[in-house]
C-alpha cells in the first residue's frame, strides 16, 4: 500500500503531462468543407488561391439577412450564431468566400485587379455579396479564421464584380481561372447557381520578365553560362533589352563556348545583316553540335545547316 501511495503522485503527473501534449498536438481529421488550392501563372507571375469548399447541402446560400440583423457590413459569417434558415452568405455582409480559415489570395508580383493596383503578397479574400453587384475585398490580415474578426481598416483593396446566374448547380464552392491570356487571368468564384468573375492582370509581362532576368544574371555563379544565355535568348526572341541581351550573350560565351550560345549569337548577327559573321559562328556552332557527346539531335542540326546555307546565299 505504501508503494502504491508513493506511485500515485508520479502517475498523476505523467497523465497530466500526456494530456498537455495531446492538447497541444495538431491532429489532422476530416473537415466537412475540405481544403483546396488553385494556381495560375501569367507570364512569370504566380497567382494562387487557397480555400475550403463548403457544400450547398440543400441550404439557402444567398439572400437578404434575417430580420434584426445589423445593417452594417459587419460579418455574419459565424455559423455558431447564424439564425436558423438564414442564408449562408447574406447580402450586404462580409463573407470569407469559403469555409474554415479565410480564403487566401497570393500574387508573386504586383498586379491589377479589375484595373486597380494590388502589391505582391498574401491577403485574405473576402466578399460582400449582393443581388446585382459584389464587393471583392483583399485584406492584409491573411491568417484570420473566416471573417469573424474582419477589420475593414486592414483592407488593401476593394473592387466591384457583377454576379452571373448560371443554369447548372455547383454543389461545392470552387475557384477557377478561365479564360487566361498572355497577360491576364479571369478568376471565377462559383457556387450554387452564381458565378462571380474578376480580372487579374500583369501590366507589362515583358518588362517584368526582363527585370527578373537582370536579377537572375546578377546573382548567377561565375561558372554559370546557362543563366545569361537563357536571359539573352528571351530578350532576343521577344525583341526587348537589345543591348543587355548582347552583354548577357557575350558573358555566356566568355564563360564557356557552347552550341547554344554560339548559335544564338549567329542568329543575332544575321538579324543585324552581318551574314559573314553569322556564317562563321554558325559553322563553329555546328562543329560543337556534331560532337558525339553534344546531345544535339539531328533535326536541330539539319535546321541549323539550312539556316547557315541561307546566310551564305546572302553574302
Amino acid at each position: 500500500m505504501k508503494l502504491q501511495r508513493k506511485f500515485l503522485p508520479f502517475a498523476a503527473a505523467a497523465l497530466a503531462a500526456a494530456a498537455s501534449v495531446c492538447a497541444q498536438a495538431q491532429l489532422r481529421t476530416p473537415r466537412p468543407s475540405q481544403k483546396a488550392s488553385v494556381m495560375q501563372t501569367v507570364g512569370v507571375t504566380d497567382i494562387a488561391i487557397t480555400y475550403s469548399r463548403p457544400g450547398v447541402k440543400g441550404r439557402k446560400v444567398w439572400g437578404d439577412p434575417p430580420a434584426g440583423a445589423p445593417t452594417t457590413q459587419a460579418t455574419l459569417d459565424d455559423a455558431r450564431t447564424r439564425v436558423k434558415d438564414a442564408p449562408l452568405a447574406p447580402y450586404g455582409h462580409v463573407w470569407r468566400t469559403g469555409a474554415n480559415e479565410a480564403t487566401q489570395f497570393t500574387v508573386s508580383d504586383d498586379v491589377l485587379v479589375n484595373g486597380q493596383p494590388l502589391k505582391a503578397g498574401t491577403y485574405s479574400l473576402h466578399t460582400i455579396p449582393a443581388k446585382d453587384e459584389w464587393t471583392v475585398i483583399f485584406n492584409s490580415d491573411a491568417g484570420q479564421w473566416g471573417s469573424f474578426t474582419y477589420d475593414e481598416k486592414k483592407d488593401v483593396l476593394r473592387v466591384k464584380a457583377k454576379p452571373q446566374t448560371v443554369a447548372d448547380n455547383q454543389e461545392w464552392l470552387i475557384y477557377t481561372f478561365d479564360p487566361v491570356t498572355d497577360n491576364a487571368a479571369q478568376v471565377n468564384i462559383r457556387w450554387e447557381h452564381v458565378l462571380v468573375p474578376f480580372n487579374v492582370e500583369v501590366k507589362d509581362v515583358k518588362a517584368l520578365t526582363v527585370e527578373k532576368l537582370r536579377a537572375a544574371v546578377a546573382a548567377a555563379k561565375p561558372d554559370d553560362w546557362r543563366t545569361p544565355l537563357q536571359a539573352a535568348s528571351y530578350a532576343f526572341n521577344n525583341k526587348v533589352a537589345a543591348d543587355e541581351a548582347t552583354q548577357w550573350l557575350e558573358k555566356s560565351i566568355k564563360i564557356k563556348e557552347t552550341f547554344g550560345n554560339l548559335y544564338t549569337k549567329a542568329r543575332m548577327l544575321a538579324g543585324q545583316g552581318k551574314n559573314a559573321d553569322a556564317v562563321a559562328l554558325g559553322e563553329k556552332a555546328l562543329q560543337l553540335a556534331k560532337a558525339p557527346d553534344s546531345g544535339v539531335d539531328q533535326i536541330t542540326i539539319a535546321d541549323v545547316e539550312k539556316r547557315v546555307a541561307d546566310w551564305k546565299s546572302k553574302m
